[in-house]
């Protein structure tokens, strides 16, 4: 009986360490990801309070972000030295059965598209992550009923809280210094070396997404109704029927996915709505471009400075600076006027924008096509700067 006993232990022992050192590296890396772009997962817990009808937390996002980021790195390091038990497989435990409600309720009603549970760096379907989330509650259950087995790496109290409050000062460091900044490792299709117009196109051979047209048909003597996609409308001459007749609108159905291209929804235009994408961003000298997708939220004192940089550059190269705004005409203009910018102004939806660079405003500096470099504001150098590592180069 007691070696049965010591085996069975043995085994719970095992499948707890095995738990643990899962579970904690998967929270160290979840939140590490995401905190390397607590913006990008702003954007996408706003989608939740959209969802359910919180949008006061709107203000907030970023800064809730951080939080849950910092959360994940902290309890799955604390796990991991077996440090605040208790604490920590509570912690663990509401904060797996939250996700897992979110990405259940997001896979069954189709309401968000991508969790962001890994941010732009590993993209999951809404069921992928409610799988992952529940194979996680599995593991996080496991460790719950055996908390008082997990054994710290050491039980020295004081060691115990100085630990926990540099992880807590760190884990929380590193989403504030990125958001401040930029992200460690940009993800997203506008960073610095891509050509941006390559990745607007399907690549020669690939094939896009393909879609067939359903019709629905109501037989005028029977009355009867069926569906029938637009091959078979085609294929079996039911359009010389006069007793068939199209009712309501046709519906598109997605049969087939094909190459996804990495940007799909730039359209860069004028305050009369002309078209400018290719002459911005396929510009073959040097060309500066400021993102503030929201001018009511922008940092005006940081617009000043760039726009100085901007008036420098004009006038020692004739360098071409462009402002790109999700904001009306009127509130564009306003803020030009206001500020005297120099740049021209163009408009595009805000999306891309937000993708383009995480700071509000922001400065890309593209030449034919491809992001030389990207910078927040915070970070932005200056003219001589700028002129010694790329204009001094170009226009000699």
């Amino acid at each position: 009986m007691m070696q049965t006993t010591s085996n069975l232990q043995k085994r719970t022992n095992y499948l707890l360490g095995f738990a643990r050192i899962f579970t904690g590296l998967l929270f160290i890396f979840s939140g590490l990801i995401k905190a390397n772009d607590p913006i990008g997962f702003g954007y996408k817990l706003e989608e939740y309070f959209h969802v359910f009808g919180t949008h006061f937390l709107n203000d907030y996002s970023v800064i809730i972000a951080v939080v849950v980021c910092g959360l994940e790195i902290l309890l799955g390091t604390l796990l991991l030295l077996g440090f605040w038990r208790r604490t920590v497989a509570w912690g663990l435990l509401l904060l797996i059965l939250f996700f897992t409600f979110l990405t259940f309720y997001s896979a069954f009603f189709e309401v968000v598209t991508s969790c962001g549970c890994f941010g732009d760096a590993i993209p999951l379907t809404p069921w992928q992550s409610f799988i992952k989330d529940l194979v996680l509650l599995a593991l996080i259950l496991i460790i719950f009923f055996n908390r008082s087995h997990i054994k710290p790496v050491t039980t020295d109290r004081y060691t115990k809280t100085i630990t926990t409050v540099a992880l807590v000062i760190l884990s929380l460091g590193i989403g504030i210094y990125t958001v401040n900044y930029l992200p460690f490792i940009d993800f997203l299709p506008y960073k610095k070396g891509n050509n941006i117009p390559e990745l607007m196109t399907l690549p020669e051979g690939a094939e896009g997404d393909q879609y067939e047209i359903r019709y629905t048909l109501h037989h005028k003597s029977s009355g009867e109704q069926k569906k029938v996609s637009d091959k078979e409308y085609i294929a079996e001459e039911i359009w010389k029927d006069e007793n068939w007749e199209i009712v309501g609108d046709p519906e598109s159905k997605l049969v087939k996915e094909g190459h996804q291209i990495p940007i799909p929804d730039l359209l860069i235009s004028d305050a009369n709505g002309n078209d400018f994408t290719q002459q911005v961003i396929e510009n073959p000298y040097y060309n500066i471009i400021i993102v503030a997708w929201n001018l009511d939220h922008t940092n005006l004192e940081a617009l000043r400075n760039i726009n100085a940089l901007v008036m420098n550059a004009a006038d020692a190269y004739n360098i071409r600076s462009v402002l790109l705004t999700a904001n009306s005409t009127q509130d564009a203009e306003r803020i030009s006027d206001d500020l005297k910018l120099l740049a021209e102004i163009f408009y595009a939806d805000a999306v891309p924008l937000k993708s383009m660079v995480r700071a509000n405003p922001g400065v890309l500096l593209m030449q034919n096509g491809v992001v030389i470099d990207k910078w927040h504001y915070n970070t932005l150098p200056d003219f001589d700067t700028l002129d010694k590592t790329y204009f001094s180069k170009s226009y000699q």
